[in-house]
Parts: C-alpha cells; structure tokens; sequence
C-alpha cells in the first residue's frame, strides 16, 4: 500500500482507503491504517456479497432489501417517482405487493434520463446517440488489446477514438488533409466517409477479411469478391465481397459489407427518429444495385451494413448469429452469447480503428 501510495499518483492511481478491506482470522489494525475496514472470517461482506453462515446471509440480505428500505423511508419513493415518468412511478404498497428488481428500477430511471438528453440535443446527437447506445456496438470499448490479433488502439488512436465517441470535438476547427477548403466538423463526419485517399476502402477491406476469417474459423468454405464476368456480356460487377457456396437452405450467399454514417444529410432527420435507419436505408441500396445480378446467378444478397458508430443492421445481426452459433459448436466451452460478443468487438474494434 506504501508502494502504490508513492508511486501510484504520477500515473493516475490513487489509494481509496474508504474502499479497501482487509480479511483475517485476527485483528490487524494496528498493521494497516485506521480507515481500512478489517472483516474477520468466517463472516463478512465482499463486493456486496455476504461471505458466512445462513444466519448471516439473511440477516445481511435483509439488511439490503430495496422495498423494506423504502417502507421506512417513503422520501425516498417521492424522490424516485420525480425522478422517471409517471408510467414508471412506484408506491409503497406497489413496493409491497410485487418487489421490483433494482435492474429495473435502475433501467427506468437511465431510459428517462437518456430520454431527457435526448429531448434537448440537435438532430445531429438524436441520430449519434442512440447509434452507440445499440446492442454491441460499444463493444470495442471492451475488446482485450492484442497486437498480434490486430485488437489494439495506440494512446493517440484511442484518445480520438473516445472524444469522438462521446460527441466531444476532435478535430478543433482544422480542414481536410485532401480537400483544404472544407473544414472538418466537430463529430468527425466528413473524417469518417470521405472518399479519396484511400481509407474508406482500407476500412472496407479489413472489414471484409474479418468476416472472411470468421466463415472460415466456422468451417465454411467462402471465398473474396465474387461475381465479375459470371453473366453474359461486360458486366464486371461483384455483388459478393465474401462468397458461401452453402448458406442458408443450401443455396450461396452473397455478402456485400457497407459502412454509412447516420449524420449524411440525407439521412439525418430519418436517423434523429428512428434507430438504425441509416443502416436500413444501406441494405436497401444494397438489394437495389445486387440483387438483380444475384437473382441471375442463384445467389442470395445478403447486405452487412454498419453505420460508423458500430450499430449494425438487421440482416448482418441476423447473419452473425448464424455464425456464432456455428463458431460456438467448434468451441470446448459452447457458449453462443460469448461468440456473439466477441465477433462484434472484433469487428467494431476494426472499424474504430479504421
């Protein structure tokens, strides 16, 4: 403790003695500071969990019961109900009748809380906030950082990375490197679906190879941007950047992966109302210009649209799923929801990256 104490705060690392504890069979105060709680076996309290006899663990979980608490304070029920939307108001005889889940209770006051953020932003942070508040897509944030799996952000990448993220300005006024005349705006839109100069490709293609990787960790024979010369006369279009002989029902899948942003403008008010419109209005674009030449082929289109902030869309959920559930049979442990979770910080981390 003197160790990190001394070291510790040029780092950023602080001891909190208040939070620290101590367990032992015998009385060590005299040892360590004052403020260190000293718990002694074989009953005491860690992480929030009583550690003992049954005795102890009731006394302990009665101790924190929730509705007990608010019977005998009914402020705190007031406080609550000011604090969510009528619907979602509580009494003590509510409280007494059926129990309500903290989760819940917490749930509903983040949902009013985010309601009410959302309430007063501009359409462009109505249409970015709850694109990053979608099922996985903040899974980049919990990615283990690994060099060799390409799974890691260097200090610079990861502070634009998080200002970004949270809405903050990144970029402080400065222009484009490709374009000097056009000033790059504070949420990073024109950064993230310029075309020129290479980037949206890159992204694209690492995108690409890691939805191949998964087919073929997965045992499914798939091969890279399919389709070219296939038809009668010069069409040398490829609606299959990731090609499966054998998908769904036995009959081939096209993938076509595409990144779109929901601040383009045509978009934008679309976006600020409905969650995941930009990347439904990317799969129909995509159905639009593939799914002519697929029908020709025998093949199924499968769009694998993401908008930038890592909400994907529907028909590419629906294909990870399959995915992992085939990933997850190949596993020793077969745990489907782990897989899910995993393929979608490898693929966020690759597109934050990006």
């Amino acid at each position: 403790m003197h160790l990190i104490d001394e070291l510790g705060p040029p780092f950023g690392i602080f001891i909190n003695l208040a939070k620290c504890e101590l367990f032992s069979h015998n009385e060590l105060s005299s040892t360590f500071p004052m403020m260190v709680k000293n718990s002694q076996v074989p009953h005491f309290e860690i992480l929030g969990a009583p550690i003992g006899d049954f005795l102890f663990c009731s006394k302990f979980i009665a101790s924190q019961s929730c509705f007990l608490n608010w019977k005998r304070s009914p402020v705190l029920i007031l406080r609550y109900n000011s604090l969510v939307s009528p619907p979602d108001g509580i009494s003590v005889e509510s409280i007494l009748a059926s129990p309500i889940p903290q989760r819940i209770l917490s749930q509903r006051l983040d949902n009013h809380s985010f309601g009410l953020v959302i309430a007063a932003a501009t359409d462009a942070d109505k249409a970015r906030l709850p694109s990053t508040s979608a099922p996985h897509a903040a899974s980049w944030l919990s990615v283990v950082p690994s060099v060799g799996f390409g799974l890691h952000l260097d200090p610079n990448e990861l502070q634009i990375a998080v200002k970004w993220w949270l809405g903050l300005d990144t970029f402080r006024g400065s222009s484009c490197a490709l374009c000097s005349d056009v000033a790059l705006d504070p949420l990073g839109h024109h950064a993230a679906t310029y075309r020129r100069g290479g980037d949206v490709i890159i992204r694209h293609n690492r995108l690409r190879d890691v939805f191949l990787s998964f087919c073929h960790q997965a045992h499914i024979a798939a091969r890279l941007e399919a389709g070219s010369g296939l038809t009668p006369g010069l069409d040398h279009t490829r609606p299959a950047d990731v090609l499966v002989r054998d998908w769904a029902q036995g009959k081939p899948a096209a993938f076509d992966i595409t990144v779109t942003s929901p601040l383009t403008p045509a978009i934008l008010a679309e976006a600020s109302r409905r969650v995941g419109a930009a990347a439904e209005a990317a799969e129909n674009r995509k159905h639009t210009a593939n799914d002519p030449k697929c029908a020709e082929l025998g093949w199924r289109c499968v769009p694998l649209a993401v908008e930038t902030y890592c909400n994907w869309g529907e028909e590419a959920r629906r294909t990870f799923t399959l995915l992992a559930t085939r990933l997850a049979f190949g596993s020793s442990s077969f745990c489907k929801a782990r897989v899910f979770s995993d393929m979608f910080g490898r693929l966020n981390i690759t597109l934050v990256r990006a």
